[in-house]
């Protein structure tokens, strides 16, 4: 029998065949998803790129944002991210590349990593404004940066080049409203739906930091759109004591949605991104 080779770490993996990540808005009717990946492997062929998605509303920063929150986690130490959801292409917005949670995120400087820098704590975070262009795609698109600018600095940083090489470190970014819910006094928390997922759960920004297990056992109610949840469950699918419609359960990105057995939350509560969730005590 022919002996196994030496074991590879995931480390040496991601070192030899680096993974990038894509994350935007372009959808996937056009040739610009295909042309981001074709910049990538010409410079580094060995490259492993992963889609997040491609189908991020055109423009909306803040669905880019959670949809980055989400999905990061998932993914190994130095994983690149590439996040192009772009509306200031063109402008003089910066080109970012950030280094957190052991990990790198490159795109424009419009909100798009605010939520991945802000929860949970993750400790440093340093930012690079990209502006060495011989790093770039010649001659650079004021329409498609994502090409030009992004993809070739993410096969570069890939290759091993530094991002103190990249660009010129910088002290903040631009960021978007906070995603950390408010928290009164008297224990009122006030928090807002960040995402609508495809089957109408309501998902916000309430995570089990704000809400605990005790809280729950103690009586704490939903309140949305002049409507009071009061059922918790574990699962979807759970065979509780009550019968009710709405009911609260934790989502595998971490945070609290409101949902329905079978059917959408959102339509049901006519719920829209950035409605009010209040969580009151007893």
């Amino acid at each position: 029998m022919k002996e196994a080779g030496p074991r590879v770490s995931a480390s040496e993996v991601a070192a030899k065949s680096p993974i990038i990540t894509l994350l935007t808005d372009f959808g996937n009717t056009d040739y610009f998803v295909g042309a981001v990946k074709g910049a990538i492997l010409t410079i580094n062929p060995a490259a492993r790129i992963v889609d997040i998605t491609h189908e991020i509303p055109a423009h909306d920063v803040a669905q880019a944002a959670f949809m980055l929150l989400a999905a990061c986690p998932t993914f190994p130490p130095g994983t690149i991210h590439l996040a192009v959801v772009d509306p200031g292409v063109g402008s003089s917005r910066r080109a970012l590349l950030i280094r957190a949670r052991a990990q790198y995120f490159i795109g424009p400087d419009n909100g798009i990593f605010s939520y991945v820098c802000e929860r949970p704590k993750i400790g440093a975070v340093e930012v690079f404004h990209l502006n060495k262009a011989k790093y770039f795609r010649q001659p650079v698109s004021q329409t498609f940066n994502g090409r030009d600018v992004f993809a070739p600095v993410a096969a570069a940083l890939s290759n091993g080049i530094q991002p103190e090489q990249l660009g010129t470190r910088i002290p903040d970014y631009i960021r978007l409203p906070s995603i950390v819910p408010e928290v009164s006094r008297k224990g009122e928390i006030k928090g807002r739906i960040v995402h609508i997922d495809r089957f109408g759960n309501c998902v916000t920004n309430i995570s089990q930091a704000e809400l605990s297990a005790e809280m729950i056992e103690a009586g704490a109610r939903l309140i949305i759109r002049g409507k009071i949840v009061k059922s918790f469950r574990n699962f979807f699918a759970e065979d509780t004591a009550t019968r009710d419609e709405l009911f609260g359960i934790w989502g595998s990105a971490g945070f609290l949605e409101i949902a329905a057995a079978n059917k959408s939350a959102a339509k049901l509560l006519k719920a829209k991104r950035g409605d009010a969730v209040t969580i009151a005590r007893t």
